[in-house]
C-alpha cells in the first residue's frame, strides 16, 4: 500500500510539472508532432551557373528570415514544421546539407537559415530528379518528427536524364502520402526543348494532394516566387491554387497528350550519339548505352 501511495504521489507531481510547461514543450517531450515535414530539394547540376546557384541559395536563406513565412509556420495547428535541405544532381550526387530542423518561431527559423547560409555551395553533373525523390522518401523515413502532411519542394532547370524513371518515383511518393511541389527554373528557356519544362513538371514530376508548381521565369524573381510557394505549401492544400490537382501517371489528363516522361533520357542519348558520330564518324561510332563518365563535364 505504501508503494502504491508513493507511486501515486510521484505521478501527481509529474502531472503538476507538465501542467506548468507550455503545450509546445510537452509535445516536444513526446512524439515531436509538427504540421508539416518538408524536404527542400535544390538542383545543383552544372547547367546552373555559380551565380544562379548563389541566387538559389540566398533565396532559400531569405525565405526562412521572411516574417510572412514565419507567421505562416506559427499559424498552423501545432505552430511548427520540420524542414531539411537536400542538394542533388546526378544519381550519385545527393547530399543532405542541413539535417531535419524544428522551426516554430523567428529564432529557430533564423537558425535554419544561418546553417544553410554557412554550408558550402556545391556543383555536380547530370540531372536525376528521380534519385532526388527517392532520397527524399528515405529522409522522411529517418525523420524524428511526426506529421500528417509530407511534402517535397523540388527545383530543377532540366529534365531527368539519369537514374530511374521520374514518373515511377513520383507515383511511389504519392502512394506513401507525400505531395511533390515543383519549382521549374525557366529563366532563359523561351525556346528549345527546355521551354517544355513546366509541362514536364506537371505531367511527370509533381503529384499528391494539392500538388502545384510555380515556374521561375526570371532569376531576379526567384526569392519572391519561392516565398509565395513556401507560404502556400506550409499553409496546406486549402491554400494552394485552384488549379492544384492530384497528378499520377495513370490519370486521364486534359485533351492534350501527356508529355513523354522519358523525354530527358531520350534527348540526352540523342545528343550524345550525335556528338560521338561527329567525333569519330557516323560509320565508326559504336552503339552502346552511355555511362555517366562518358559525358564531358565542365571544369
Amino acid at each position: 500500500m505504501d508503494k502504491i501511495k508513493a507511486i501515486a504521489g510521484l505521478l501527481a507531481c509529474a502531472c503538476l510539472f507538465l501542467s506548468a510547461l507550455p503545450s509546445r514543450v510537452i509535445a516536444e517531450t513526446s512524439l515531436i508532432e509538427v504540421d508539416l515535414q518538408l524536404v527542400l530539394a535544390a538542383d545543383i547540376s552544372f547547367s546552373i551557373s555559380p551565380d544562379e546557384q548563389d541566387i538559389q541559395r540566398r533565396g532559400y536563406v531569405a525565405a526562412f528570415r521572411d516574417p510572412e513565412v514565419i507567421r505562416t509556420i506559427t499559424s498552423g495547428l501545432r505552430g511548427r514544421v520540420a524542414v531539411t535541405y537536400l542538394e542533388w544532381a546526378g544519381e550519385e550526387s545527393q547530399a543532405q546539407v542541413v539535417p531535419w530542423s524544428l522551426v516554430y518561431d523567428q529564432a529557430s527559423a533564423s537558425a535554419f537559415a544561418d546553417a544553410l547560409e554557412r554550408a558550402t555551395i556545391n556543383r555536380k553533373g547530370r540531372t536525376s530528379l528521380s534519385q532526388a525523390l527517392s532520397v527524399a522518401l528515405g529522409l522522411f523515413r529517418q525523420s524524428p518528427f511526426v506529421a500528417e502532411r509530407h511534402a517535397v519542394d523540388i527545383s530543377s532547370d532540366g529534365f531527368n536524364n539519369n537514374g530511374p524513371r521520374v514518373d515511377r518515383l513520383r507515383d511511389a511518393l504519392v502512394y506513401h502520402g507525400v505531395t511533390i511541389n515543383g519549382l521549374p527554373l525557366m529563366a532563359g528557356k523561351d525556346s528549345g526543348p527546355e521551354s517544355f519544362l513546366a509541362t514536364y513538371f506537371e505531367d511527370c514530376v509533381i503529384g499528391g494532394p494539392g500538388a502545384f508548381m510555380m515556374p521561375v521565369v526570371r532569376w531576379e524573381e526567384f526569392g519572391q516566387t519561392l516565398g509565395r510557394k513556401l507560404i502556400m505549401e506550409i499553409a496546406g492544400p486549402e491554400k494552394t491554387p485552384a488549379t492544384a490537382r492530384l497528378v499520377r501517371a495513370a490519370d486521364t489528363g486534359p485533351a492534350r497528350a501527356k508529355m513523354d516522361c522519358l523525354f530527358g533520357e531520350k534527348q540526352d542519348l540523342k545528343e550524345y550519339i550525335q556528338q560521338l558520330e561527329e567525333a569519330v564518324g557516323k560509320d565508326r561510332a559504336p552503339r552502346w548505352m552511355p555511362r555517366e563518365q562518358d559525358w564531358p563535364m565542365p571544369d
